[in-house]
């Protein structure tokens, strides 16, 4: 493994900072319909951008079109209870566990024909990421996560943190509570607004950009999947049972083989593991790189250069 620190490099002129991905797309995924944006040469390699709570794809604004420039495929789905993505089902259960939300991502590129793909996301999405990356390293040429090694398990969330660490994920309690659903279903972007500014707290967002992505949390299953997500964790909330042998597997912490470049902001205000905390993660070729110049929680969108060169970086591995 190496570690490095690197600049945000300097941006050009920035472009119409509020502009979509273009048109949306929606393709039939295993339980889903799927949202999703897509840029670059179709017959290009590849790459899966992955958002987290409480963003969406529009965290990969700037960073598609220097990908899709570089001659990738982009594809940016909106992950379940986010913009268009959508049941397909009344009956199915509004799940937001680990196995679940990863699996759609393998759904996902099974539903577009995609055999292999560069996987890179933050939250949520870098969490996806890395269990695809475990479980099925077959469809994931390369790996950039940030924040590192997200996999997770019922049982090592059950272990107490240290008071300060705790007092990190309020919110985490907060859900777990009838009341908690009812604030954040209530106030949605208050809340989610409040969380961009704690995890991001040198990020001059405007008004215009968070709407831009606040907008997807109005889907209709979006609180219901957060809600579930967070109780999971804490075992508060049964999983499906599809998934079970998925969960036993993960909670073994599997090493990832494939090639992988993790990314941390140096002003990141959001829970976060240290990078020497999960190097030994990472089995295949490896390198860490922190980026400084007040970058938060939100890399990809804060420090979207740096977030694309890193998906080249490492598919050329």
């Amino acid at each position: 493994m190496t570690t490095a620190a690197a600049p945000t490099p300097a941006a050009p002129a920035p472009a119409e900072p509020h502009s979509s991905l273009g048109p949306l797309k929606q393709v039939d995924a295993g339980v889903l319909s799927v949202g999703y944006a897509e840029a670059g040469p179709p017959d290009g390699p590849a790459v899966v951008l992955l958002h987290g709570w409480p963003y969406d794809i529009h965290s990969f604004a700037e960073a598609t079109p220097a990908l899709a420039a570089a001659g990738y495929r982009v594809l940016v789905p909106f992950v379940r209870g986010y913009g268009t993505t959508r049941f397909l089902s009344d009956d199915t259960v509004r799940n937001g566990q680990q196995a679940a939300v990863a699996t759609d991502v393998v759904a996902f590129m099974d539903a577009l024909g995609i055999e292999q793909a560069v996987l890179a996301g933050f939250d949520w999405g870098a969490r996806s990421a890395g269990v695809v990356a475990a479980l099925w390293p077959d469809r994931c040429r390369a790996l950039v996560s940030v924040s590192g090694y997200l996999i997770g398990s019922q049982a090592a969330n059950a272990a107490p943190l240290p008071p300060r660490a705790e007092f990190a994920w309020w919110y985490q309690f907060y859900f777990a509570t009838e009341r908690g659903r009812a604030g954040y279903a209530a106030n949605r972007r208050e809340f989610s607004r409040l969380i961009w500014q704690l995890a991001s707290p040198r990020w001059a967002f405007d008004d215009a950009t968070f709407d831009l992505s606040a907008a997807s949390f109005d889907n209709p299953d979006h609180v219901a999947v957060v809600i579930h997500n967070y109780r999971w964790r804490l075992g508060l909330a049964d999983g499906e049972p599809q998934y079970d042998d998925l969960e036993r597997r993960l909670a073994e912490a599997p090493t990832i083989a494939v090639p992988t470049l993790t990314l941390e902001g140096d002003a990141n205000g959001a829970p976060h593991p240290e990078p020497g905390a999960y190097a030994a993660k990472f089995t295949g070729r490896y390198v860490h790189r922190t980026i400084t110049g007040g970058i938060g929680h939100n890399l990809p969108q804060e420090a979207p250069q740096a977030f694309a060169d890193a998906v080249v970086e490492v598919d050329g591995w």
